[in-house]
């Protein structure tokens, strides 16, 4: 759901000022020119006494969020319980961020929120990644949306007894941790790519080198072997 506000200026001063002018002419003549003139800073002076009183109406209209279009089963059962669970949980998220108060819990929520939905589509777009997030979507997600809803319903009790503010402690101070590993499940998905382009990068590095294509910098770093190799073992 979505507020927009409008702002509905009052008509008051308007009406005043035309009356001014309705009064004038109801008791006193206009023909001279100095006459309007009078008339006109008149209705002026009471067009803006009345702008200073009468507030500008706020109207509040609550917009409905456009429909979500239901993704499209992937034949992949473990892929689809996913993508579920996942929609789901960014949908807790956002509810949390907005009944928690406390901006330091909203901002590491609307963190969480992000790495998820980055983990989410790296899975979506490979889906060979799915084992390594099982835990996560198995244990962690799950137990970090619990501590977030204790949270939210001790935040609501009104009381700040010893073990609410306990609590409460305990859960922002863990939040700061949750938000690294987080961070680092999504870093972990990468690997794989991240091990293929160092090895394309080595290869392309020693292919340049010897065409006698690269800088005399990378040349100088690829010396040859008796057999003429490139190979070399560094201890």
């Amino acid at each position: 759901m979505a507020t927009v506000k409008k702002i509905r200026k009052s008509t008051v001063p308007y009406y005043g000022a035309a009356a001014a002018w309705a009064v004038w002419v109801a008791l006193r003549d206009l023909y001279r020119p100095s006459q309007f003139a009078f008339v006109a800073v008149l209705s002026l002076g009471v067009f803006l006494l009345l702008r200073a009183v009468c507030k500008d109406e706020v109207i509040e209209t609550v917009v409905p969020d456009p429909p979500r279009e239901e993704e499209k089963p992937t034949g992949n059962a473990g892929l689809d319980k996913m993508i579920d669970d996942g929609r789901k949980a960014i949908s807790e998220m956002k509810r949390l961020d907005d009944a928690i108060e406390d901006e330091k819990i909203s901002q590491d929520i609307r963190r969480l929120e992000m790495v998820c939905q980055k983990i989410f589509d790296q899975v979506k777009a490979d889906p060979g990644k799915l084992p390594q997030i099982r835990q996560f979507m198995d244990y962690y997600l799950p137990t970090t949306l619990k501590l977030l809803n204790a949270y939210d319903r001790m935040d609501g009790a009104g009381v700040e007894g010893e073990n609410i503010s306990g609590t409460k402690e305990r859960v922002e101070n863990i939040m700061g941790t949750i938000v690294t590993a987080f961070e680092k499940q999504l870093d972990s998905l990468f690997g794989a790519d991240a091990m293929d382009i160092s090895t394309d990068i080595s290869v392309l590095e020693t292919m340049l080198a010897r065409e006698g294509l690269a800088g005399e910098k990378m040349e100088a770093q690829t010396t040859k072997n008796a057999d003429g190799t490139d190979i070399r073992l560094e201890l």
